[in-house]
């Protein structure tokens, strides 16, 4: 029997680590934010959730946004019990395509009622430096308050895109922690073709 280890809990002497520090932030009240830059006449944006996504293509979104930045909770988990976190009813994934490409995926936890969490937001990295990441946020937070929780939290590392805490903090987000550790390194998975 394994021991299931928080991602933090690893220590400098685990092979396969990378040191991070994660900021934990908050909005405590929806935020009044500039319309979203209109990107519509540059190429065609659409921005559709994703009800009851099957596993595939939500471990091909997450591979694709997340990779870059490390990215591994989800990867840890079965089939089964990702289903079970991704197709509940008060998950919500919206994807962000371009031109009609996926060019980004946002998960927001809703189960608990007064505080909602974006769980994962990010864009692909045909996507990256385009322009997308604000105007997909707005919509994100707003689709998020549209539920009426209490609170909206997310949580970034130093493994995102450097330009991700910025971001957060002008369209609304206080940090309310940092934490210093260690997190397990993404392992491509070469099997898959």
């Amino acid at each position: 029997m394994t021991t299931r280890r928080s991602p933090l809990s690893l220590t400098p002497e685990d092979a396969d680590q990378i040191a991070v520090t994660i900021t934990y932030l908050e909005q405590s009240a929806r935020p009044h934010l500039p319309p979203a830059p209109p990107l519509g006449e540059k190429m065609k944006l659409a921005l559709m959730r994703a009800e009851k996504p099957p596993v595939h293509f939500y471990r091909y979104l997450y591979d694709l946004v997340g990779a870059p930045y490390n990215w591994v909770s989800r990867r840890k988990l079965s089939d089964a019990d990702l289903a079970s976190v991704i197709q509940d009813e008060d998950v919500y994934l919206y994807v962000l395509y371009a031109g009609g490409a996926p060019a980004g995926m946002a998960e927001i936890d809703a189960r608990d009622r007064s505080i909602h969490e974006v769980k994962f937001f990010g864009l692909t990295p045909d996507f990256t430096g385009r322009g997308l990441g604000r105007y997909f946020l707005t919509h994100v937070i707003e689709l998020a308050w549209s539920r009426a929780p209490e609170k909206l939290r997310l949580e970034t590392c130093t493994l995102d895109h450097p330009a991700a805490l910025p971001l957060y903090q002008r369209l609304g987000f206080s940090v309310i922690d940092r934490r210093s550790g260690y997190v397990e390194r993404h392992r491509p998975d070469n099997s898959r073709g």
